[in-house]
């Protein structure tokens, strides 16, 4: 059953979000809806975790730039096979 929910956002990034549902021939509420969904699903975060670096990028959060990929990825399996 799908209910009305009322967001307060900021007007630029309405129009950037509303562009880019056109663009995926979507709607926004359906956008909006997947988003929600994958944050709360029980599932997704009892399947896998993910690793900081990839949580960076989802989110938006600066990279550092000594970063090393290799090694980061190396220590997250490391970490995962103990």
């Amino acid at each position: 059953m799908d209910t009305k929910l009322t967001l307060k956002l900021d007007q630029k990034i309405i129009e950037r979000a509303k562009k880019y549902a056109s663009n995926k021939k979507m709607s926004l509420s359906r956008i909006v809806e997947a988003y929600l969904q994958s944050l709360t699903s029980d599932m997704a975060k009892s399947e896998f975790e993910i690793s900081p670096f990839v949580k960076s990028i989802s989110t938006g959060t600066k990279i550092p730039t000594d970063i090393d990929p290799k090694k980061e990825y190396s220590e997250h399996l490391m970490k995962k096979h103990q």
